[in-house]
């Protein structure tokens, strides 16, 4: 393998987080920069979600989707970004130090680049009806609500008019609205658990605002239909999330929408050996976003599941700025001894997984998911064994939601212990 690779940082995904991290290297030094997407262009989820809300944190005004990708496109062609649309990456190595990228495309053909560091940036991809096993006939008229919301958005095709969307995740929510405003009567959103899945802001403008029913710990235990869904029967669930006998009730509908979760896009991650945790469906990853091969980062959805655009920027611009550190060598991580974040009680996952104590110069922010919602003030705790360390209030907390916490240069130097624990207080 030549010492000399092809490229200094190769970008997989051309979406809001490979956009990102690809303008953040190159901010940082790197100008030998490839970005490789699989879709005909650049934008990723952005460009079929043409509600607004997006770059409030970013741009300090609100955009829609299309709007959003369209800045931060700009940004790659100032900079005269290398890109390769309509590509798929198929496999990822690590030589020694090198890693070699196979690309597969229709003009190219089959082929291979070496690259001295690379960021992951696939996105996610949604659970299907095969992956939450609803039994029933398989008709026409069942999709995802990501598939719904390309085909109405950006194909201009309607779906169907009466619906009933299972699961409270925010696509879901939101196509619950946007069915409404095409003309489908939206007759009820049913969630498995006792809270709902997605953002209170979407709750409240994409249900409540349109009088659309949340049904929270049911779920939809068979579906009816020969060519074209005619029907679903709805129960009501117990604590072990079981359909309860005795609470059928029928929705005649010519659609279900399936808005069931999210599953981080990793099949080539795991292929290369990067570590993954489980709770994340993620890699593992060091406080600069550097998987367990050294060279390799991850960010946005292919990391862990984020509720806001602007929060997968700004963790992106940390993934490419970090490469190109690595390149650089300015940081290159080195044997630095390592404080693992564990999730404590409450908590669903943290994320980095590991610390590097090193002189710190900028504060870690650590993003984390409580695992039940707290209606009522709370705190979150990070100790260091059973010294609390930092303690932060919040007003309320929901899985749905996700939050991080500051840990600053003077508390993570104080550090004494072999690891630090988040927990939601009790």
């Amino acid at each position: 393998m030549a010492m000399n690779p092809d490229y200094e940082l190769v970008v997989i995904g051309g979406g809001p987080a490979g956009l990102g991290a690809a303008a953040a290297a190159y901010d940082a030094g790197l100008r030998r920069i490839l970005l490789v997407e699989r879709d005909l262009e650049a934008g990723g989820i952005l460009n079929q979600c043409i509600h607004n809300g997006f770059g409030l944190h970013i741009f300090k005004e609100e955009l829609t989707g299309p709007e959003y990708a369209g800045r931060i496109i700009d940004e790659i062609r100032e900079r005269g970004i290398a890109c390769l649309f309509d590509t798929m990456v198929l496999s990822l190595e690590d030589l020694g130090g090198v890693k070699r990228i196979g690309l597969m495309s229709m003009t190219e053909g089959y082929r291979h680049v070496t690259a001295a560091t690379v960021v992951l940036a696939m996105g996610c991809r949604e659970r299907t009806r095969g992956a939450i096993q609803t039994p029933g006939t398989r008709p026409s008229g069942i999709l995802t609500a990501g598939t719904a919301q390309r085909y109405v958005n950006m194909e201009g095709y309607q779906v169907g008019r009466r619906v009933i969307i299972l699961g409270s995740g925010d696509i879901g929510l939101i196509m619950a609205r946007r069915m409404t405003l095409e003309g489908a009567r939206v007759l009820a959103c049913v969630e498995i658990m006792p809270y709902p899945g997605g953002l209170s802001r979407n709750i409240v403008q994409c249900l409540e605002d349109f009088g659309i029913p949340l049904l929270l710990s049911h779920t939809i235990s068979r579906i009816e239909g020969r060519r074209r869904v005619e029907a679903v029967t709805v129960q009501k669930v117990g604590e072990d999330r079981r359909p309860i006998p005795g609470t059928e009730e029928v929705f005649e509908v010519d659609t279900v929408l399936l808005s069931v979760g999210l599953i981080p896009e990793n099949e080539l991650s795991r292929a290369a050996g990067i570590k993954m945790d489980p709770l994340t469906g993620g890699p593992y990853v060091f406080e600069n976003l550097e998987t367990s091969i050294p060279g390799i980062f991850a960010c946005g959805n292919v990391l862990h599941v984020h509720d806001l655009v602007d929060h997968v920027t700004k963790e992106s611009r940390r993934a490419g700025k970090a490469a190109a550190e690595r390149v650089l060598g300015e940081k290159a991580g080195g044997d630095a001894p390592v404080i693992p974040l564990l999730p404590g009680p409450g908590m669903g996952y943290v994320l980095p997984q590991k610390i590097r104590k090193e002189d710190f110069e900028d504060s870690i922010r650590v993003f984390f998911r409580v695992r039940e919602p707290r209606m009522t003030p709370g705190r979150i705790l990070v100790r260091d064994g059973e010294k609390v360390i930092l303690s932060a209030r919040r007003p309320y907390m929901l899985p749905g939601e996700m939050d991080y916490v500051d840990l600053k240069p003077e508390i993570l130097s104080a550090v004494t212990g072999d690891h630090l624990t988040l927990a939601v207080e009790s």
